[in-house]
């Protein structure tokens, strides 16, 4: 007997068929012996339609209002399915987070998970009973729901994972693993087997929507086993989805494990910064002090030395709110100019492979030459190479290079 973790996205519990089949996948589990919990998604687009909700209201929506709105979808995805699977023979039980409770950081719409009480979820399964649990939520010192930003309910569930011991976290999405690129984009993109802790940390941060980045960074922490799977899928479970593992437990190592697209980054361009030390850590934490993460950064040096520029990259919904930051920190970082650009995207390559293998930056950038395709900024680590390009040519940069890399290798 182990004790299992699922966790269910929104397309999985996007209508009351797929909540069925959600139910009968969990009851497929349970009847074999294990001990279950299911964390879910908000239903297909309710959080979408929450959004919109608040935003018919004010643009500067009340943060902490915002998360009782918001985390609403969730609490209606496993009001639901607690009781199908009770229709069905199969004794659940609902917890809500503030129920377990799930204790956040006080950062509304986008706190992190500080500790998670076990007592009542093991309990439930001490009665044998599913214990089904809405993702993306918890509750703060101060006793106020709050959720974990998007994607959230990844983290969730890997956290509960951990919290209890559980022998296989399973993330079922509407993908039946972890593809080279996105499938629904590249049809020729290859489902991985095996892949590192290390590059799915990669791959989440720049653009694939398999997993959340912190619950990535969740599960390597803590070594929960992590397993991606499809809720569609009718095949033997064995033969199918991704398995998240150390890097030294995969065999056939590539160069270039896969390729990445964002279109939902915005570049930030200081011009004319007084050059001195302590200029970039005025601007920097004053960004992170309001909780806005920032991406790649790049520094100009001019003819004079006096000035620079300073061009960064951070979500596109933080743009305003960056803008506002920029100004007030006006007399402290005098600049001549501040440009905007959000028709930007971020096209990124990953893989362990590359820490030993030479040349790979320069056959990226000799592709996307022989395509015309422009590089506007570069970064890179060890294991991936991002770079911004017009958001017109990511669709023929990603196709391109994952045939160059990943097919005709």
């Amino acid at each position: 007997m182990s004790r299992i973790v699922m966790k269910f996205g929104g397309t999985s519990v996007g209508s009351i068929d797929r909540i069925q089949n959600v139910s009968n996948i969990v009851k497929s589990v349970y009847d074999e012996g294990h001990e279950v919990v299911v964390v879910l998604s908000a239903m297909a687009g309710e959080t979408d339609r929450l959004i919109n909700l608040t935003k018919d209201i004010s643009d500067d929506f009340n943060p902490e209002e915002y998360d009782v709105v918001i985390s609403s979808g969730e609490q209606v995805s496993v009001g639901l399915l607690a009781a199908t699977l009770n229709e069905n023979g199969i004794g659940a039980s609902s917890c809500l987070g503030w129920q377990i409770p799930i204790l956040t950081s006080n950062d509304h719409k986008s706190a992190r998970i500080e500790a998670i009480k076990s007592e009542l979820i093991n309990k439930i399964l001490k009665d044998k009973k599913v214990c089904v649990i809405p993702g993306f939520q918890g509750i703060t010192s101060e006793g106020r729901v709050s959720t974990l930003g998007r994607g959230g309910s990844d983290t969730s569930a890997v956290a509960i994972a951990a919290a209890i011991n559980a022998d296989y976290c399973d993330i079922y999405t509407d993908v039946d693993g972890v593809y080279t690129t996105d499938p629904n984009k590249v049809p020729e993109a290859k489902r991985l087997d095996k892949v590192s802790y290390e590059e799915m940390l990669e791959m989440a941060s720049l653009g694939a929507k398999v997993l959340q980045t912190r619950s990535v960074e969740t599960a390597m922490t803590n070594n929960v086993a992590l397993r991606v799977l499809s809720s569609f899928a009718n095949e033997n479970k064995e033969d199918v989805g991704t398995i998240l593992t150390e890097e030294d437990a995969i065999n056939d190592q590539l160069v270039v494990t896969g390729v990445t697209s964002s279109l939902n980054d915005c570049k930030i361009t200081l011009i004319g910064v007084r050059d001195k030390p302590g200029i970039a850590a005025k601007i920097f934490s004053s960004l992170s002090e309001n909780n806005i993460n920032v991406d790649m950064i790049v520094q100009n040096i001019s003819e004079s030395s006096r000035t620079t520029d300073i061009t960064f990259t951070i979500p596109k919904d933080d743009l305003l709110n960056a803008e506002k930051i920029m100004e007030q920190i006006k007399d402290d970082v005098p600049y001549e100019s501040l440009l905007t650009d959000s028709n930007i995207a971020k096209i990124s390559i990953i893989g362990v492979g590359m820490r030993s293998n030479a040349g790979v930056a320069a056959k990226m950038f000799s592709i996307l030459s022989e395509n015309d395709i422009n590089i506007d900024v570069i970064s890179t680590s060890e294991i991936k190479i991002s770079i911004l390009i017009s958001n017109e040519q990511a669709e023929k940069a990603v196709n391109m290079l994952h045939q160059s890399f990943i097919l005709d290798r």
